[in-house]
């Protein structure tokens, strides 16, 4: 670790390990729910279970990001942290805040929950992943604000370089949107519109900046490949995303009551969005095929490349598949949706942390720059075991949307909502054998980082790779 104040990201990364164990766990129980329809009831709602899955899927996320740009900004800034104390501080506010929000999911309804925080006041709630009450949303905005003024002046004072500014960029566009989520228009057209510009413009926009560069400076650190190629990659990369997540925000203006324009810009833009996900996958490769030293983190190596392939496949491919207008007309908010939506999560955004914390955390617990080989090879098997799980995941509910958009949608004597759920059954079982494997996968990524053994480090003959 060059420098010291790098320290404060390893709280954040070990609470969001432990939120993701939360989420799956969670998803188990929904997917349960699927197909025993009184499991938990009604201690644990369906309605419940999706917020809780949802939103410790968004806050872990976030707490992988902070983590990730507190162990990157020093080293990419050669100085310390403006205020390692100001990190510590916004991390409890942000667990302890998060943690109270669960609780109050859980323990009281809905209802009850926006009345005691004051919703009446300023009305938020109630939209999809948005749910948290008003006092957290500001919460969440107070603790986001003091993180970008921590690393923008950690910034300022030390080294510019492309990666810092584009995570940077990233961070603060992530910032305004969410602001969006304070608007909650009585029109629900309207509603609509700007709810999908904090949902799609963080999925689909400013996140991809984030993930962009948190590749590019695990790629330099472990192929030892020139920043200056790595950066132009970059460049490219981000351009294309920007371009056409933004303007893909369309594809969710189709059926809203929004002009008939977004049909075209929304199929244009959005069937164009797989490009920068494929930019990324040949990025990440050809890195990794110019590497010039061998690094003993192989498993960081691995995660590098599967967050290229998996996320191409996720939010590339899957996303294409019912993008255009014609197609989505048919299949929006079925299992298809849902089909893309785990498995570009998975790929884009949770596996870039995995990957940020697989490099960082063996030179966070006081390693020159990796576990053991025998902790790589479990952490390769939790690795394994999580994504072909999604993979399966992914397969079993494009099943089940396929069969659904016919029978319940394209057929010519459609059925109703509930008579084809009792036909997707199968699905849903092999869905949830599938997330119990992810779950296993999981538990054998965090035991990995307690198997002992002598660190595996970079000898001399490893330091040039042959071309």
């Amino acid at each position: 670790m060059k420098y010291s104040s790098q320290s404060v990201a390893k709280p954040y990364f070990i609470a969001a390990i432990g939120l993701f164990v939360g989420q799956i766990l969670f998803g188990i129980i929904m997917g349960l729910q699927y197909v025993v329809g009184d499991f938990l009831f009604p201690e644990v709602p369906f309605n419940v279970a999706r917020m809780v899955h949802t939103n410790l899927l968004i806050v872990w996320l976030l707490f992988g990001f902070m983590g990730a740009a507190y162990f990157m900004v020093p080293e990419e800034s050669e100085t310390e942290l403006f205020s390692p104390k100001l990190a510590i501080i916004l991390f409890w506010v942000f667990l302890v805040a998060g943690a109270l929000t669960i609780v109050g999911y859980l323990a009281v309804p809905y209802a009850t929950l926006a009345r005691i925080t004051g919703n009446d006041l300023l009305p938020t709630m109630g939209r999809e992943f948005l749910e948290q009450p008003t006092i957290t949303k500001i919460g969440i905005v107070i603790v986001v604000l003091g993180f970008i003024f921590n690393i923008g002046m950690t910034i300022l004072r030390g080294r510019k370089t492309v990666i810092s500014m584009v995570l940077l960029m990233g961070l603060v566009g992530l910032a305004v949107f969410f602001l969006f989520s304070f608007y909650n228009p009585t029109n629900l057209v309207l509603d609509k519109m700007f709810w999908w510009w904090v949902v799609h413009l963080w999925v689909e926009g400013v996140w991809e900046l984030i993930l962009g560069s948190i590749l590019a400076f695990t790629l330099i650190k472990i192929t030892g490949v020139d920043r200056e190629v790595i950066e132009k990659w970059l460049y490219v990369i981000i351009a294309m995303a920007l371009i056409t997540g933004l303007l893909g925000t369309g594809h969710h203006y189709f059926f809203i009551g929004t002009p008939d324009y977004w049909l075209w810009i929304g199929s244009v833009f959005s069937a164009m969005e797989p490009i920068p996900f494929f930019m990324m996958t040949l990025f990440a490769f050809n890195m990794v095929n110019k590497r010039r030293r061998q690094h003993p983190n192989r498993a960081a190596t691995l995660w590098v490349l599967g967050t290229g392939v998996m996320a191409f496949l996720g939010a590339g491919v899957w996303g294409f598949l019912h993008t255009l207008a014609p197609v989505n007309y048919y299949t929006h908010g079925s299992q298809i949706t849902a089909a893309h939506g785990h498995m570009a999560f998975y790929g884009a955004y949770v596996m870039i942390v995995l990957t940020m914390i697989s490099y960082a955390m063996p030179i966070l617990n006081g390693r020159d720059a990796a576990n053991s080989n025998k902790s790589q090879v479990v952490e390769m098997w939790g690795f394994w075991l999580m994504t072909i799980s999604m993979v399966f995941i992914t397969l079993f509910l494009t099943g089940a949307g396929i069969l659904q958009v016919y029978l319940q949608r394209y057929s010519e004597t459609p059925q109703a909502f509930m008579v084809v759920q009792d036909q997707l059954t199968m699905f849903y079982w092999m869905r949830e054998a599938a997330g119990l494997v992810f779950l296993t996968g999981l538990f054998t990524y965090i035991a990995s980082f307690f198997v002992k053994g002598d660190e595996a480090r970079l000898t001399p003959a490893e330091n040039v790779v042959s071309s």
